[in-house]
């Protein structure tokens, strides 16, 4: 891997080496970066980049009139386990944000002189957050929060409209989740459990809770629960880089998304479902203490 890359960049590459993994991918299959990038919630340049870090190593081949094509199968990519200091700012956003202390709108050189961090980190964060549909630049100068800082309130309000769609997705009679998606979330909440758990951790479980709800909304097979899972998801990101809940939550957490992964494998969809239901309404729980 090159050493210029940026972790978001070395992200984005073993994501992909993630889909292609899950989705069973032959060498001569064709890589869509608008599929990509949809699928991983990103914009189609950081994918491109990611795609030429592959091509880079012989995985991945341009091909004239056909585009990026699978040469062969790359080795999974295990996640870096020293926190970067992209994830450090965005969490260090995250609480300022909370805080009130970075207002809706607001400039490059306002976030270098609140978190201490060097121009070229702030710029990456920016890029990913704007990546993430977090915030969006504005015309002329500065950046722009898409949504208004989240009270409790809403907060509540997101978690009842999702015992709403999230257990109907699971109960949809087109339901159909794929195996190789279980066995890598399941794999991602085992070493989750097992690791120690640190501030910037933060980062890493919102983003596997965010692909393990969007994936049960996805397998619903109705792309207007998936379009409302994912965004949720978007609503909810930044509040949740900035953890407030402990160690002792994640456990509860990851426990309770493999014991539904458990019911689904096994086709105890009603179960899955009441789990759920069960799951989401701690979870709202925790917003009223």
């Amino acid at each position: 891997m090159s050493d210029a890359s940026t972790p978001l960049q070395q992200d984005l590459m073993r994501r992909i080496v993630e889909v292609i993994h899950e989705d069973d991918l032959r060498p001569g299959a064709r890589l869509r970066q608008s599929q990509l990038a949809e699928r991983l919630r990103v914009s189609r340049t950081p994918v491109r980049m990611a795609l030429e870090l592959l091509e880079a190593q012989g995985f991945v081949q341009h091909e004239p009139n056909r585009g990026m094509m699978l040469a062969s199968i790359p080795p999974r990519i295990d996640a870096v386990d020293a926190p970067s200091a992209d994830e450090e700012l965005l969490i260090a956003v995250a609480r300022l944000r909370r805080e009130g202390k970075l207002p809706e709108q607001f400039a490059e050189m306002e976030l270098m002189r609140l978190t201490g961090h060097e121009r070229t980190a702030v710029r990456q964060a920016l890029i990913k957050l704007e990546g993430l549909g977090v915030i969006q630049r504005r015309k002329g100068y500065g950046w722009q929060f898409f949504d208004p800082a989240r009270d409790a309130r809403a907060r509540e309000e997101s978690y009842n409209f999702r015992l709403l769609i999230e257990c109907a997705a699971i109960l949809s009679p087109e339901f159909s989740l794929s195996a190789g998606w279980a066995a890598s979330m399941r794999a991602r909440h085992e070493a989750m459990l097992a690791d120690p758990w640190t501030e910037t951790s933060s980062v890493t479980l919102f983003e596997m809770n965010a692909e393990f709800h969007l994936g049960i909304s996805a397998a619903s097979g109705n792309r207007y629960i998936e379009e409302a899972m994912n965004r949720q998801n978007q609503l909810r990101r930044l509040s949740n880089y900035n953890w407030q809940h402990g160690s002792e939550r994640v456990v509860v957490t990851c426990s309770e998304h493999l014991e539904i992964l458990d019911r689904l494998e096994h086709g105890d969809n009603e179960v899955a479902a009441a789990l759920m239901r069960k799951h989401l309404t701690g979870a709202r729980g925790t917003v009223r203490t």
